[in-house]
């Protein structure tokens, strides 16, 4: 299986966060669109079928590619 960069999924990751949020809080059919559109990418980047999923494999893909010795961000 092809991997998706881990730049690639930190923006996705990022991208959804936002979109849910901003649906959340508006109800926009908009950000509603985009984020079903970011969670299916999310999906396919990591082989998975639902987001929940898809989101705890992109985490753990970035985990797994930062340097040794690091310590990951606080969101």
């Amino acid at each position: 299986m092809l991997l998706a960069h881990p730049a690639v999924l930190a923006e996705l990751i990022d991208s959804y966060e936002a979109l849910n949020l901003l649906h959340a809080e508006h109800g926009a059919k908009e950000a509603r669109r985009r984020m079903e559109d970011v969670a299916y990418t999310l999906c396919v980047s990591t082989g998975t079928t639902d987001i929940d999923a898809a989101l705890a494999a992109a985490r753990r893909r970035l985990l797994e590619a930062r340097p040794a010795g690091t310590v990951p961000a606080v969101a």
